[in-house]
């Protein structure tokens, strides 16, 4: 049995972003279902926003400097489990 994913998003309570998170955890959820195990909610502070896949982070704002758009947390999470796989539209 091959292994699934896990997705953790991390956002900050503060800042009231979790509707974002659970929007994001929810297109995850329907773009990936056969894929992942979990997406979960990690309440946290400090501004944070940081999407992991697998213990590997594919998105963090203080990084990038802005959120991501859905389109493209889509294909950095497919990037990292199936790099082969077609997004369809979003990946025009």
């Amino acid at each position: 049995m091959t292994q699934k994913t896990l997705v953790k998003i991390h956002y900050c309570t503060g800042c009231r972003w979790m509707l974002r998170a659970a929007w994001m955890a929810q297109e995850m959820l329907v773009t990936f279902e056969a894929d992942l195990e979990a997406v979960s909610l990690h309440p946290s502070g400090g501004g944070m926003f940081k999407v992991v896949v697998d213990d590997q982070v594919v998105w963090d704002r203080a990084t990038e400097g802005r959120f991501p758009d859905i389109k493209e947390l889509k294909q950095r999470i497919r990037d990292q489990i199936d790099p082969e796989r077609s997004l369809g539209h979003s990946d025009r």
